[in-house]
């Protein structure tokens, strides 16, 4: 959800293919195939674009391993808890280190409810696709059409909005919200006020000149979505994506509702909210000092009221869940082939002068190195930091999930860290290794 997330997603993509650029137990089986279909009906669960490669571009997974390096992680990183789920054709393996709360021993598993924060993304550009999928709405329709009195509402599409590249200013990184957040924790915020702040600021720039990550945009998304399906956006994610994919442990709460379906982690951070949100103020070297010495603990977030994310971060879901949804969106199991094909072909690169290194499509990264290619998602807000992630060739999927989403020192999103060595660890051709 942070400002810091996009430069910090780039900066790992800089680090993977060597160029100078920028945010619980195993499931009962490995084997997903038996969940629904929300966009179609005749899907095999297998998308043929995806060619079934030779030979695995993953290496033996150890589960003693892996283990060991989220065990080092949390350490090094001084986070409370993590999860890392990962499903392979060598079978299903999951990592969990640490507490879901502070000063207990209750262990984080597959099956316990955090914030998914920014990955609820993919989920709001999903109900937008299937939406125009069965002609309720265009993708190149002005946002005007559906919502009044946004800035460059004529020109701005739905296309655009999905893609990151309306110019609109991202309302969380207004002082005003991390302030009332630290002060008034339960506030419920409504679109409108939102959109207000967002609003107030001049555009970026001219719609569709450049790649700028906003959660303006999906919270605009959230209300198309409400307008052409004329039903809250709860209930159209629950309709068209939680019950078809039996997500059980996914929901988009209520405005209303800041608590969290049991079993679920505390979410933790030093400082104020805005160390999440937009990446300040830095840490000074005597909270670092303090925070590593055990003599200060980071801040519960827990209670936070999520109405400020809606659409673009609001979602609550399980490791399990997050796995099982994210093969089913890249592998062809969520929209028909057509707008399947529509929404793999959206990824443009975030940086033109970078025409191979980390794009951003309708809800959606995708990262190539070596012979592999990814699609993922992060998700940070405060107390929790997650990365959804499948790779169709190799049939790998890695969920990370962390309840402390930045660390001390040079205040990485510790999810995404984890991410990164998790990749490095498992495949054959690491993503760390310098292009030629």
């Amino acid at each position: 959800m942070s400002k810091k997330m996009t430069l910090l997603l780039a900066t790992v993509v800089a680090v993977m293919l060597g160029a100078a650029a920028t945010a619980l137990a195993a499931s009962p089986s490995g084997n997903d195939s038996d969940k629904g279909n929300s966009g179609n009906k005749h899907s095999s669960g297998h998308n043929k674009d995806f060619a079934k490669p030779t030979a695995s571009g993953l290496k033996p997974i150890n589960q003693a391993a892996l283990q060991s390096l989220v065990d080092k992680t949390i350490k090094e990183f001084h986070i409370p808890g993590a999860v890392v789920l990962l499903r392979t054709p060598q079978g299903d393996f999951t990592a969990a280190s640490g507490t879901t709360q502070l000063n207990t021993t209750n262990p984080p598993r597959a099956n316990t409810h955090f914030r998914i924060a920014s990955n609820t993304k993919t989920m709001t550009a999903a109900v937008i696709m299937l939406l125009a999928q069965h002609g309720k709405l265009e993708l190149n329709d002005p946002v005007s059409k559906y919502v009044p009195d946004v800035p460059n509402g004529d020109t701005i599409t739905i296309a655009q909005l999905l893609e990151m590249r309306s110019g609109l200013y991202n309302y969380t990184n207004d002082p005003k919200i991390s302030a009332t957040m630290d002060k008034n924790p339960a506030k419920v915020w409504t679109p409108d006020e939102l959109l207000t702040i967002a609003f107030a600021h001049p555009t970026n720039f001219p719609p569709g000149k450049e790649y700028e990550y906003t959660n303006t945009n999906y919270l605009l998304l959230g209300l198309v979505a409400e307008k052409a399906e004329g039903k809250p956006l709860a209930q159209v994610m629950h309709d068209r994506l939680f019950r078809p994919l039996k997500l059980r442990e996914t929901e988009l709460p209520a405005s209303t509702v800041n608590t969290i379906p049991e079993p679920y982690s505390h979410g933790y951070l030093y400082g104020s909210s805005s160390v999440a949100l937009v990446g300040e103020p830095p840490y000074s070297p005597e909270v670092q000092a303090a925070a590593r010495a055990g003599s200060l603990l980071p801040k519960d977030y827990t209670g936070v009221n999520h109405s400020f994310a809606q659409a673009a971060g609001g979602v609550i879901s399980t490791a399990d869940d997050c796995a099982t949804w994210t093969k089913a969106l890249v592998a062809g199991r969520v929209l028909n082939p057509a707008y399947q094909r529509r929404w793999l072909d959206s990824g443009k690169p975030e940086d033109p002068s970078k025409p191979e290194g980390q794009k951003y499509g309708y809800g959606i990264n995708q990262l190539s190195w070596g012979p592999n290619t990814i699609y993922f998602h992060g998700g940070e807000t405060v107390g929790y930091n997650s990365k959804i992630s499948y790779d169709p060739d190799n049939d790998m999927t890695l969920i990370v999930w962390t309840n402390l989403p930045v660390s001390l020192g040079d205040q990485q999103q510790t999810a995404n860290t984890l991410w990164v060595r998790v990749l490095d660890h498992i495949y054959k051709v690491s993503p760390l290794e310098t292009s030629p």
